[in-house]
């Protein structure tokens, strides 16, 4: 079954059912085979009134793995709607991995519930993990890895393997006595080699490792371009404390694509589509007074000439048009500036170089759509003084847009803020503000 194309026809078959043939479409066999990522997004596609009616139909053993793979404001809802009981079973299968997980959306005294049930061994992996700052890999890197020691044999690896129950394509690590990394071990070349051949001789050390305080995305770039399957992390010493694999690549790369995407409109990745009314209002409330205070500092700005826009009604007319073309200039810069401090790609090495290429093709657009924005005004208006009013306008503020959307994302990166999610907001009143006062004030000079 297609996960990709049938979770939307899936989607769309509960949704139009009523309650007794919601149940008899989710027990079908197909539907129960899919995988813990789309059963996440077809309770998170549900309203809250459908959805614990078929979370209850879900096999107990799913309920974690599920509640990983959901979003944290869904977690959060299902979690609390559970009897007691029902928390204590789920609870009881967490691991620490899917607790790290948890962690940051879920209440404290739930988040100490979960503690209580962990094994001791999961306990110390919990805490040694919690250790890291929640853009540090060691957070999430899987410390539950196979390692053998060096000084083994290769018939000693092969009975470890079958004892451990190893299965192929997960990466054999080859460490020290204090667990140091040594390097990694083929399968293939492991069961072909001399029975006593040491693990020493047949290590691969010339892997790449990652550093358990290297950055989410320099970790995610080293998986994405390396050829391995997974790659180790290790701490300060050398030790090896665990790996990421690609699937935790690729669900970071998805996380990382939708913060940015929520962002700008100023939401998280992590709201729910169906969250309760009251709570998702609240929300956005913040970001729409925000919005407002921008829009009256933009107004006061076009109060300031006033008598100009009274005599002149063309003005009040094409100033939306230079607020616009600013608007999206200035969105291209800093979505090009985001994704590049995303990748890393954005050092204070080449910031100079990168100002000066958006400046320069900020001047480029500006004089080409000065010209014939201007040439459009004069004709529209009878007037070559607005034309030229209106060209100065576009031509300031296309060139102001370039260079505060490679401004302001660097300026909110060294203050410590997310320039995905304040970036638009603070373009956008520099871009309208600017905007208008060299449109208004050019033709107050000109005009008046």
């Amino acid at each position: 079954m297609s996960n990709t194309v049938d979770l939307s026809l899936l989607i769309e078959r509960i949704s139009a059912a009523d309650t007794d043939e919601q149940r008899q479409i989710f027990n079908e066999p197909e539907i129960q085979q899919l995988e813990a990522g789309a059963f996440a997004t077809l309770f998170e596609a549900l309203p809250l009134d459908q959805r614990m009616e078929l979370w209850r139909q879900l096999p107990l053993n799913d309920h974690v793995d599920v509640l990983t793979a959901m979003r944290a404001d869904t977690r959060e809802w299902v979690i609390q709607s559970l009897s007691d009981t029902e928390l204590d079973l789920v609870l009881g299968q967490l691991d620490n991995l899917s607790l790290i997980e948890w962690a940051d959306s879920l209440p404290e005294e739930i988040i100490e519930r979960a503690i209580g049930k962990l094994s001791k061994e999961d306990i110390e992996l919990f805490d040694r993990a919690n250790q890291y700052d929640d853009e540090q890999i060691g957070r999430y890197a899987n410390p539950k890895v196979l390692s053998l020691p060096q000084g083994i044999s290769a018939k000693r690896a092969k009975v470890l393997l079958e004892r451990y129950g190893y299965q192929y394509p997960a990466s054999i690590y080859v460490v020290t006595r204090d667990t140091k990394f040594v390097g990694t071990v083929n399968y293939q070349q492991l069961i072909e080699a001399d029975p006593l051949t040491k693990l020493s001789s047949l290590a691969d050390t010339d892997t790449l490792v990652l550093e358990d305080d290297a950055s989410l995305t320099e970790a995610v770039e080293a998986v994405e371009h390396s050829q391995q399957f997974s790659l180790p992390v290790v701490d300060e010493n050398f030790a090896l404390i665990g790996e990421i694999d690609t699937h935790l690549a690729l669900e970071l790369m998805r996380e990382n694509y939708e913060s940015t995407l929520m962002a700008n409109a100023g939401m998280s990745e992590e709201d729910d589509l169906f969250a309760p009314i009251t709570k998702s209002a609240k929300k956005r409330a913040v970001w729409l007074g925000i919005n407002l205070l921008t829009a009256v500092l933009a107004s006061i700005t076009i109060s300031l000439f006033e008598d100009v826009i009274a005599q002149v009604v063309a003005l009040a007319i094409l100033m939306p048009i230079v607020a616009s073309m600013g608007g999206i200039a200035g969105s291209q810069t800093l979505t090009l500036m985001i994704r590049g401090m995303a990748l890393n790609q954005v050092t204070a090495g080449n910031r100079r170089s990168l100002l000066h290429n958006e400046l320069g093709i900020g001047f480029l657009n500006g004089v080409l759509w000065a010209v014939l924005i201007g040439l459009m005004a004069g004709l529209w208006f009878q007037s070559p003084m607005i034309g030229a009013i209106i060209a100065v306008g576009i031509v300031i503020n296309i060139i102001t847009a370039a260079l505060f959307g490679v401004l302001i994302p660097v300026v909110l990166d060294k203050l410590k803020l997310d320039p995905a999610l304040a970036g638009s907001v603070i373009l956008t009143t520099v871009t309208d503000v600017v905007g208008f006062f060299a449109f208004l004030g050019t033709a107050k000079l000109l005009l008046l």
